[in-house]
């Protein structure tokens, strides 16, 4: 079975946003799960612990070979949208109780119906308060397109 296609991350340098929009052959509930729930984030991105659910909730995702990123839920729109702030600049070793807002990134992604499956958008801002604004722009690019390719391959083998 051929997995969807989908498009690459579009950097936007002047607003210091990573956009990248995907069809899932999955219907918006089991997308939704796949981007809110830690048992399933922890399936195709990284390893996702938190406390509680909904906005203000505290946790974070830890990554192979890159360690442990502190995340907080800032929006939730039930199967519409999720916003999470996380702490991804190199220079910031603190533990998730102390995500740092001025220089943390924020990513939503926005599920749509569509025929046959799901439309996801993510969009990633905040870049102009990283240490190093062009390199993790280009870092989150290429992010966006690994860990999203990983979702498509998770959601449509039907794991």
């Amino acid at each position: 079975m051929s997995m969807t296609t989908n498009p690459g991350s579009i950097v936007d340098e002047g607003r210091f946003t990573v956009r990248r929009t995907i069809r899932i052959e999955a219907p918006v509930e089991k997308v939704w799960s796949a981007v809110t729930e830690p048992a399933h984030i922890s399936q195709w991105f990284g390893i996702a612990e938190f406390a509680g659910a909904g906005v203000g909730a505290m946790g974070s995702l830890t990554f192979d070979g890159y360690g442990v990123v502190p995340v907080r839920v800032e929006g939730f729109d039930p199967f519409r949208s999720v916003t999470y702030r996380w702490g991804n600049d190199d220079a910031l070793g603190s533990p998730a109780a102390e995500l740092d807002a001025a220089h943390s990134t924020v990513f939503t992604f926005t599920l749509e119906p569509v025929e046959g499956g799901t439309q996801l958008t993510v969009v990633e801002s905040g870049f102009e308060s990283t240490s190093d604004p062009v390199a993790n722009l280009e870092s989150h690019r290429q992010g966006w397109n690994d860990e999203l390719d990983k979702l498509v391959t998770l959601l449509e083998s039907g794991s």
